[in-house]
């Protein structure tokens, strides 16, 4: 009986710190709520690798979820949510970037370099000669090939 209750009173103390590191976050309006999971859906921690803030247990995603919570308590848009991020770390902390000069290439790259390999298949498949050795090569290149293959075979 005490054993038990050592190791409850272990695994208690091992449990706090766990449930302690979950976010909470209250809103006085359902609309805030969905808008705040709606952006830390959309928008990506500059630390992690492809994780938006909502998923990141990074120090920069907490900040990030909690400058979000504030702003929508101070009533701002999300668009202006949006706005201040992409002022503060670009346009890498969204998912979806808007189509730019600077981003265009990336954009298109992908499309041009599918485009040029078929094109390149295509034109090298057409151009490519049908012919067999044989026609290729000279009578006496012919004779000579066929000397050395029996030349093989007896040996």
């Amino acid at each position: 009986m005490r054993l038990c209750s050592l190791l409850t009173l272990l695994v208690g103390f091992w449990l706090t710190p766990a449930m302690a590191a979950i976010d909470v976050y209250e809103f006085s309006e359902p609309k805030q709520e969905a808008m705040f999971h709606e952006l830390t859906k959309e928008l990506r921690c500059p630390k992690c690798q492809n994780q938006d803030i909502s998923d990141s247990e990074s120090e920069l995603a907490k900040d990030l979820r909690d400058k979000t919570y504030a702003m929508l308590l101070e009533g701002k848009s999300k668009q202006e949510v949006v706005d201040y991020m992409v002022a503060r770390y670009g346009n890498f902390i969204l998912y979806k970037p808007p189509v730019m000069a600077s981003t265009l290439i990336l954009w298109i790259s992908p499309i041009l370099v599918v485009l040029i390999g078929f094109i390149v298949v295509v034109v090298r498949t057409r151009n490519k000669p049908h012919h067999s050795i044989d026609n290729e090569l000279s009578i006496e290149e012919q004779q000579r090939l066929h000397e050395l293959l029996n030349k093989d075979k007896e040996s």
